[in-house]
């Protein structure tokens, strides 16, 4: 009997994330732009999330990307420390790297949780930690993989998450400051507004970020199929 692709090892993990997280960007932008809840270019992701009922459909989506991102790093955490268990500085680089994506993970549940339009500062912290440790987390498995190498990846991958990593470094800055400088919270914006351009330059950062993520993880892919994860269960004798 034929084998899906996709169920060869931890394979799903990443094919799962990469899919749903994209679906939840694109899903909620196209029903807040069909509702007129947003603009049509370049509003901030979390402006596709905003207003009811795509509020609540980006809260369980955002939700289930952040599960599903922190099951995918941490089978990558445990993959990393088995073929790299003696190799340097590798083991501390992977569990640094595995902090990280615990930090975003959480960031993102926050994001999920409190939508800008009704609680702006814990939304903006959510944003804030989700963005920079996310940048730092694939940093850090960028340098991870060229230390491990050839095992696990190949040089082309490596040469691919160098590219990721160094775009979403160089774009989350702008989204930080201007998002920082853009006071308003509203969903519809003209070109003679105040906070227009630094809207503008965030926004269209901030999906260049997200993507940057997706894609990175698009990276795991083909190397998760070369490993399985099992949980072994031991009984405690009572006393």
């Amino acid at each position: 009997m034929a084998r899906f692709w996709f169920l060869n090892g931890m394979c799903f993990l990443p094919t799962f994330l990469v899919i749903w997280s994209s679906s939840t960007f694109i899903v909620n932008y196209v029903i807040a732009l069909l509702r007129g809840d947003i603009d049509v270019l370049f509003p901030y992701i979390s402006d596709t999330g905003a207003s009811p009922p795509e509020s609540c459909i980006f809260g369980l989506m955002s939700t289930i990307t952040a599960f599903a991102g922190f099951a995918t790093m941490f089978a990558r955490y445990k993959y990393v420390e088995c073929i790299n268990q003696n190799r340097g500085s590798i083991p501390i680089l992977n569990k640094t790297a595995f902090a990280f994506a615990f930090i975003s993970c959480l960031g993102m549940c926050f994001v999920a949780t409190f939508q800008e339009t009704v609680l702006r500062k814990v939304h903006d912290f959510g944003a804030f930690i989700f963005f920079i440790s996310g940048v730092i987390y694939i940093i850090l498995q960028t340098i991870i993989s060229y230390k491990a190498y050839p095992y696990g990846t190949s040089k082309a991958v490596c040469y691919i998450r160098t590219i990721f990593a160094i775009v979403a470094f160089l774009a989350v800055f702008p989204t930080i400051i201007c998002g920082f400088i853009t006071k308003s919270t509203q969903l519809h914006w003209n070109t003679h507004d105040k906070d227009y351009t630094p809207h503008l330059v965030s926004a269209v950062c901030e999906w260049t970020v997200a993507f940057s993520f997706v894609f990175f993880f698009f990276t795991y892919i083909q190397e998760f199929k070369q490993f399985t994860l099992k949980v072994n269960t031991e009984l405690l004798e009572s006393t």
